[in-house]
């Protein structure tokens, strides 16, 4: 076991290297010099000493290996900078805007779990019937809608028009409703399509039937034997989806005027505050990278061909 979690834990640093090295590489691409824009972030009219003068101080001027080493240096020790627009340091800024962002990203998961186990068994187990066909059509609604167009039309309906919640901002779950429903709508229609394959399939199997000829309850067959069962690809699933919730919020902190990292970063790309920039980059590809080493590890358990010595 210790020697599967160790070698898929080393895996995490290749990547991780090579996340900093494109994030660093391409924030240095983009167009505009940072220290007149912290000049001009001041409301001072930068002059050409001024400029020059901040960036020997900030170290810009140097090669850029030498520059990326500094950054990377700096990194592996938590700090990523501070801030051209607030000044203050951006680990902080991120980590306290993370809660939010991860209150609603859990919200979504709880959602899209409930959505999805409801959907996916009923739609199963009525098979080519009207429910399963109302199913097929949510599944179809989930990955055709955008969710930027679904978080605009809940508001207008819900917000503008029917004032049974608020139009954005964070507070009870009156607030949390809404982007909740957004961020979540499309993932559960996905997973509730996963669980209705994977439930038709174990319904399939010889376990199944020699249950049913046993003459055991149809609810205890399908809570003990067929729900078990079909949902391990789900559940492995379950970890990747949770950072794209994370990643995805972007959007919709940005609709609702949710006060998570993805509307900070947001903000930070209209005001090329390009050290929240990179920070933010690379907080979440580690979060993605995390999750990836918990999915892998959840196969251990779940996967006995993993703990026989498969790879």
């Amino acid at each position: 076991m210790w020697q599967y979690i160790s070698k898929r834990f080393l895996y995490m640093f290749p990547v991780m290297f090579g996340v900093s090295l494109i994030t660093f590489g391409l924030i240095n691409l983009a167009p505009g010099d940072p220290a007149e824009l912290i000049l001009r972030s001041g409301g001072v009219e930068p002059t050409r000493e001024a400029v020059e003068a901040l960036r020997v101080e900030l170290g810009l001027n140097n090669p850029i290996y030498i520059q990326y080493g500094r950054w990377l240096w700096k990194v592996l020790h938590g700090n990523l900078g501070k801030s051209f627009r607030t000044g203050q340091s951006v680990t902080e800024e991120i980590l306290s805007r993370f809660p939010a962002t991860l209150e609603l990203a859990c919200s979504a998961m709880i959602f899209v779990i409930f959505i999805a186990l409801l959907s996916g068994i009923i739609s199963a187990l009525y098979r080519n019937n009207f429910l399963d066909h109302l199913s097929r059509i949510f599944a179809l609604l989930g990955a055709s809608i955008p969710g930027f167009w679904l978080g605009l039309m809940l508001i207008y309906f819900f917000a503008v028009k029917l004032r049974l919640f608020p139009v954005m901002g964070m507070g009870g779950i009156q607030h949390l409703l809404l982007p909740t429903i957004t961020l979540g709508f499309g993932v559960s229609a996905v997973y509730a399509r996963i669980l209705r394959a994977g439930m038709l399939d174990v319904m399939k199997q010889d376990y199944i039937k020699v249950a049913r000829a046993k003459g055991l309850l149809e609810k205890w067959i399908i809570g003990r034997h067929a729900l078990k069962n079909a949902l391990l690809p789900a559940v492995t699933l379950f970890g990747m989806s949770f950072g794209h919730l994370l990643g995805g919020a972007v959007i919709v902190e940005t609709i609702f005027a949710w006060p998570g990292v993805g509307k900070f970063a947001v903000d930070s790309i209209f005001n090329r505050d390009y050290p929240v920039i990179q920070g933010y980059a690379l907080f979440m590809a580690v979060i993605f990278v995390v999750m990836n080493l918990v999915v892998d590890i959840s196969y251990f358990f779940i996967d006995p061909r993993i703990r026989l010595g498969g790879d």
